[in-house]
């Protein structure tokens, strides 16, 4: 069997308060494999957006060990963390972060200007995307002349431009309407069903039922969907 594309032992947490810590995350353990679709839910506070900032190597002050693709990123330089994050993880957040003044399709190429990329390859990528996900009549058009729903379409096509191991999701359907949501949780599935690892919090019981797993977290303790 092959070795999980993440694995958490022992990730924790924490600030100093006064004389004690604020815990926020407590021994967390996890084994995510290649090609599952995970949703992390559970309350405000409960952990799930530093846990996917773990995830992701955008908080890399954690206790304990984590593997990704075989990597200890817990024992690795902060270049090695970069370039980590730059080649295998895609991340979607709620409101979208799209460049304002760059059309779709110039949106959908500003990731892999910073890659080994030929422009040809650039360009056939982003033609690629645009058609798979129907956006080629919107090519031209600017974040703001589309939809919420669109808008996140294009963000969800960024992401994986860069072709990464892991896609991350930070409530990816929060800012939208239930029409919209279903669109981009149908997104997903596809991108899972092709083979794509992806991990996401939300609190919509909806979109998390339509991950393979769920797990829940509560005050820092992370639990499989079911445990008591």
């Amino acid at each position: 069997m092959s070795d999980p594309l993440i694995r958490l032992d022992h990730v924790e947490k924490s600030f100093p308060q006064g004389a004690q810590r604020s815990w926020v995350l407590r021994n967390i353990g996890m084994e995510v494999p290649a090609g599952d679709f995970v949703s992390i839910t559970g309350p405000s506070g409960s952990g799930k957006s530093t846990l996917l900032g773990i995830l992701g190597l955008m908080d890399t002050h954690f206790d304990g060990e984590y593997w990704l693709d075989g990597v200890a990123v817990h024992e690795a330089s902060t270049r090695q963390r970069q370039d980590l994050q730059r080649d295998k993880v895609g991340f979607i957040f709620q409101h979208y972060h799209l460049i304002d003044d760059l059309t779709v399709a110039e949106n959908l190429e500003l990731p892999l200007q910073y890659r080994p990329v030929s422009g040809s390859e650039r360009r056939a990528r982003v033609a690629d995307l645009l058609d798979r996900f129907q956006m080629v009549g919107k090519k031209d058009l600017y974040p703001n002349q589309l939809s919420g729903g669109q808008q996140q379409q294009v963000a969800v096509a960024r992401a994986i431009i860069s072709r990464p191991a892991l896609l991350l999701a930070d409530e990816p359907t929060g800012a939208l309407h239930s029409t919209q949501a279903t669109q981009i949780m149908g997104l997903l599935q596809e991108l899972n069903d092709d083979g794509m690892t992806i991990i996401q919090v939300t609190h919509n019981p909806t979109c998390a039922a339509s991950a393979r797993r769920q797990l829940s977290l509560f005050d820092g303790w992370l639990k499989q969907d079911g445990e008591a």
